[in-house]
């Protein structure tokens, strides 16, 4: 199956630098091409930044050492060398790979010495060839919701600036809270939940530091109301969340 994947908003950042305010969080699924075109300023896909990437490769090399384990991964796209960092222990916590199979992987991504790199947090063998296919689909969907939620806020932000005229410098309140039953503090965490581009969801902790005004006591609430009313469901842990209909 070949699958290339266009730049599109691929590193690209707002009109006037707001990608660059953008704090970096949550996971980003790429192929390896995607990684090796990245800016040294970071992974970025339509002005949302993005603290880790996670992508399906195979591990056609291993090369060990008394402080890391170096893997050579390919996929369709392109060749890079990701590092696992060993601990005073060293091969008791090295993964076991096999080489010539697929791995998935999630780390962060290096620039060293001109040449990318990723520094491995998690490593996993990949048993099933329908997980080399759902990632591939996973790239496909997080790039196309990453511009869906460009364009959204685009529109909002036109709608917004739109609203304010006509009603003389006053707001039309918000009719998805009421349609949804939902409050200001409820509406804006349901919202940030909507929005977020990942395949895990945001964390409680992502949340929790958007919204510092929100008490983590009020947050659990907030969270627990809507996942009881099946509004968010829950993914890896109790603490990562996507909403139901994004």
């Amino acid at each position: 199956m070949l699958l290339v994947v266009g730049a599109g908003g691929f590193n690209a950042t707002s009109a006037g630098g707001a990608g660059s305010e953008n704090k970096a969080e949550g996971v980003l699924p790429l192929v390896i091409q995607q990684v090796l075109d990245s800016s040294e300023g970071g992974i970025s896909m339509f002005g949302n930044q993005y603290a880790m990437i996670t992508l399906v490769a195979i591990v056609r090399n291993v090369d060990y050492s008394s402080t890391k384990v170096t893997y050579q991964l390919e996929d369709h796209t392109g060749r890079i060398d990701a590092h696992f960092w060993l601990e005073e222990d060293g091969a008791v916590n090295t993964p076991s790979i096999v080489p010539h199979s697929y791995a998935r992987v999630v780390g962060s991504v290096r620039n060293q010495g001109g040449t990318k790199a990723i520094m491995i947090f998690k490593i996993d063998q990949v048993s099933s060839p329908n997980d080399v296919t759902t990632h591939l689909l996973e790239v496909l969907h997080s790039r196309y919701k990453s511009e869906e939620n460009s364009k959204r806020k685009v529109e909002s932000s036109i709608d917004s600036n739109s609203n304010a005229t006509s009603n003389g410098g006053f707001m039309e309140t918000d009719s998805v809270g009421a349609s949804l039953g939902l409050n200001g503090k409820q509406l804006a965490v349901y919202k940030a939940i909507k929005s977020h581009v990942s395949d895990i969801g945001i964390s409680r902790k992502e949340l929790q530091a958007k919204f510092n005004h929100i008490n983590a006591s009020e947050m659990q609430n907030i969270t627990d109301f809507m996942t009881q009313e099946g509004m968010i469901y829950t993914t890896v842990d109790a603490d990562h969340f996507l909403c139901v209909d994004a």
